[in-house]
């Protein structure tokens, strides 16, 4: 529940209000820092990125100290994940969580796995440089971070809960797949 009620502090809506654009009538309609970057500018798109990414560190981190539990702290993340890709009071229709999970991961690295957490990043970015697309470095990232935890032997409550993670991410980011698998999906650092 903590981390569901700060992942619904949903940080590209409340930016674009205070903007004055309501950024789910625009562009993609997502509520994650990518849609936020193309329809807002860079300014917006790094609060929303900064933000997003705070909300899972405090999150896990909350819980950790509540519960001296590292998987307490996962469960937490995916709370939070949960919040922002499904806040009640938007009809449940949020981000993406990647940015949410790039927290989470920076406390897998401090407080459960630096090697694991580390390698996950890099897979991450290396999904992003092949083509420029944001969602296939989020994709390579996320879906990552489960297989570096098992790999690494991390307690399997965390590995399970990771996985679940993974895969909310793959099911909201299915047109994105289509996409990249048609070859029409929008680079991040194209002119367009």
């Amino acid at each position: 529940m903590i981390g569901y009620c700060l992942g619904c502090i949903q940080t590209a809506y409340f930016v674009s209000m205070a903007m004055k654009k309501d950024i789910r009538k625009y562009g993609s309609g997502n509520l994650g820092t990518t849609n936020a970057l193309r329809v807002l500018g860079k300014k917006a798109g790094a609060v929303t990125f900064l933000c997003d990414v705070v909300k899972g560190i405090v999150a896990f981190c909350i819980c950790y100290a509540i519960y001296k539990s590292n998987v307490a702290g996962i469960y937490a993340s995916l709370g939070v994940m949960l919040g922002h890709d499904f806040p009640f009071y938007l009809k449940f229709k949020g981000g993406k969580g990647i940015a949410s999970s790039l927290g989470m991961n920076a406390c897998i690295f401090a407080f459960v796995n630096p090697v694991a957490a580390v390698i996950s990043t890099i897979i991450g970015a290396i999904g992003l440089k092949i083509k420029g697309y944001v969602s296939m470095g989020s994709l390579a990232f996320v879906i990552s971070i489960p297989i570096m935890c098992f790999l690494c032997a991390v307690n399997y409550e965390i590995t399970i809960v990771t996985l679940i993670m993974a895969v909310i991410a793959v099911v909201k980011h299915k047109g994105n797949i289509v996409r990249i698998i048609n070859g029409n999906e929008n680079a991040v650092f194209s002119k367009k």
